[in-house]
């Protein structure tokens, strides 16, 4: 294989959309945003709930198609959509439009930026504004629903008289089941991660920095109309024992490990997150090399074959393939977790640790299989992940980027 730098890579403007010699899945647009606010509406029928007020831009992305300023706003609160059980939805102080909600109103500062020392005044008035579209829209059951927001907004709420309940068990359980559109709009960002994939390994060579590497990911998912990475989560060398460090500065050298996750918010929103761990030659890997990445690759292709609909998250934790004692001390946060937009539920522990919930695989969940193999004290381990969807019959692989031949000889 040919070795470019990733400077050179980043310069040739032939490779990185990949619309040029690939088409996209079929995806309704308008049937995806009929089912997205569906799926939040029967969650809100289920529990008496009239009115769910949207904070989380992952949360505006999924009810009304909202991308604007996402970053600023997960940490800076500042558009928010109202979602009525019945009617059009409103998006309230939005930067920008949406084909979906075309209803834009004025809104409320949420946040110290915007609101100061005023903000319990400020909240008294959304609260006057909730209550007015209460009205308008005719609501009965005097519920709503709140996601991430300041004490005294629940408190203002509540003066008003209305019961106040959590939004994030609305607008969490909504996301779990994919409809058919969701899933190719999934498997287009895994396929656009999967070009990132294939050019880090493509540039990975002696005198690469890791942050060159991952600047491929990034750049790859930005230029297919892609949103961001929640990590920038590539490790080598000496840096991927243990997991969890972030892409740095090091120069990666001939021997060394190099893994990565790429926890991807990819085109139209949907989440990639896919893991592997490559070899950079020219030497050949070492037998410990080979042997931590055959029992990563044995562990996640046992767990995935265990998947299917009604399975319970507990017996799946029961049946998952023993890891070798070890590696429990450097184990990965989970055995299993979900996807879709971001990480969603559920999540599978191992285990030797608490695992909180039980629950029931379901056809139309995608999850992620993960992986990671590396002893206390040793320099290498091996991260690796997998992404499927459960269907009536099993799973359907979503990331199909090969295994590394030469540490699978």
């Amino acid at each position: 294989m040919t070795k470019q730098h990733p400077d050179s890579q980043v310069l040739d403007p032939r490779w990185s959309d990949l619309r040029q010699y690939r088409d996209m899945p079929e995806i309704d647009f308008d049937r995806l945003y009929a089912y997205r606010v569906e799926r939040l509406r029967a969650q809100m029928r289920q529990r008496g709930i009239g009115l769910t007020m949207l904070v989380n831009p992952v949360s505006m992305r999924y009810a009304a198609e909202y991308r604007t300023y996402a970053l600023f706003q997960s940490h800076i609160p500042t558009t928010y959509v109202f979602v009525p059980a019945e009617g059009p939805l409103v998006i309230n102080a939005a930067y920008g439009a949406t084909d979906v909600v075309k209803d834009v109103r004025p809104g409320r500062p949420l946040h110290y930026f915007d609101g100061g020392e005023d903000l319990t005044d400020l909240a008294a008035a959304l609260a006057g504004d909730i209550c007015e579209f209460l009205a308008e829209i005719g609501d009965t059951t005097n519920r709503v629903a709140v996601e991430y927001v300041n004490p005294s907004i629940t408190r203002a709420l509540v003066d008003r008289g209305l019961d106040v309940v959590d939004g994030v068990q609305v607008s969490e359980a909504a996301r779990v089941i994919k409809n058919p559109d969701e899933v190719n709009c999934i498997k287009w960002a895994c396929a656009v991660a999967q070009l990132g994939i294939a050019k880090v390994e493509e540039a990975l060579a002696p005198g690469v920095t890791e942050v060159q590497l991952w600047a491929l990911l990034n750049y790859t998912n930005l230029a297919n109309n892609g949103d961001w990475h929640d990590g920038r989560m590539l490790a080598s060398g000496d840096r991927i024992n243990p997991w969890l460090r972030e892409a740095s500065q090091r120069v990666i050298q001939d021997g060394d490990l190099v893994g990565f996750d790429t926890d991807m918010v990819g085109p139209m929103g949907y989440f990639a997150d896919i893991s592997r761990t490559i070899h950079c030659g020219p030497s050949a890997p070492t037998r410990r090399q080979r042997q931590l990445y055959r029992m990563a690759v044995e562990e996640v292709e046992h767990n995935m074959a265990l998947l299917k609909p009604g399975l319970g998250l507990h017996a799946f934790r029961d049946l998952c393939k023993p890891m070798d004692p070890s590696f429990q001390d450097n184990a990965y946060s989970c055995l299993l977790h979900g996807v879709g937009m971001c990480d969603e539920y559920p999540q599978v522990k191992h285990p030797w640790r608490t695992q909180v919930y039980d629950g029931t695989f379901e056809a139309g969940m995608v999850v992620c299989v993960e992986s990671y193999c590396g002893a206390v004290g040793e320099r290498d381990g091996v991260k690796l992940e997998q992404q499927v969807l459960i269907t009536e019959d099993g799973i359907e692989l979503l990331s199909d980027y090969p295994w590394d031949a030469r540490l699978m000889d």
